[in-house]
């Protein structure tokens, strides 16, 4: 099983700005999430903790990994998005034409940065190099790749990604029963955050 968990809030998230490549710290509510989803993954028999490089995510990740006694490692494939010239825009600072083409067409890609057909790429490669039915991998990673990896295992279309909710912090898992298909075992889990601003 894959257990895919969103990094904690950033000051950028928190200010409702496209954060893609950009790499802020986690807030202090951020860092209290993280430890938060470590202390719920506490226990349970994790071998590997892999995240994207970006600080938000990669501090996430450590907390994780400190809390299950479980390897780290950073995987670029893990990485959010790149929103090129739209890094750091507010959602209404997008025109709405580029909203609207954006979200008609997953291969559309802002200028400067890449498609949601390109984020699910690099995870459907991920997913099927980590997911195995005997282990359990914890993914630290962001909005776009989550949700892409929900996509693979449901074998949906990218669109979707425009039909799904994701919160900081919150764990998606995905499982494999032998060679079958995958399957979606949880979306936007929040339950450890025990009721925490999100």
């Amino acid at each position: 099983m894959i257990v895919f968990v969103r990094h904690g809030q950033t000051a950028v998230n928190r200010e409702g700005r496209l954060q893609g490549r950009l790499d802020p710290p986690l807030t202090d509510l951020g860092r209290e999430q993280a430890g938060l989803a470590a202390a719920a993954l506490a226990g349970s028999d994790v071998k590997l903790v892999v995240t994207s490089p970006l600080a938000r995510a990669a501090d996430t990740g450590r907390a994780i990994a400190e809390a299950t006694g479980a390897r780290l490692d950073h995987d670029d494939r893990l990485l959010e998005l790149d929103y090129g010239e739209w890094d750091g825009r507010r959602f209404a600072e997008v025109s709405a034409g580029e909203w609207q083409q954006w979200r008609n067409d997953p291969s559309f890609e802002p200028p400067g940065g890449e498609s949601l057909v390109s984020v699910g790429v690099r995870i459907a490669a991920f997913c099927d190099e980590h997911l195995r039915d005997d282990e359990t991998v914890v993914a630290v990673s962001h909005v776009s790749p989550i949700k892409a990896a929900v996509i693979w295992a449901l074998g949906v279309g990218d669109e979707a990604t425009w039909r799904m909710h994701l919160d900081v912090a919150s764990m998606t898992r995905i499982g494999r029963r032998g060679d079958a298909p995958p399957f979606l075992a949880g979306y936007n889990d929040t339950a450890h955050l025990s009721g925490r601003a999100r």
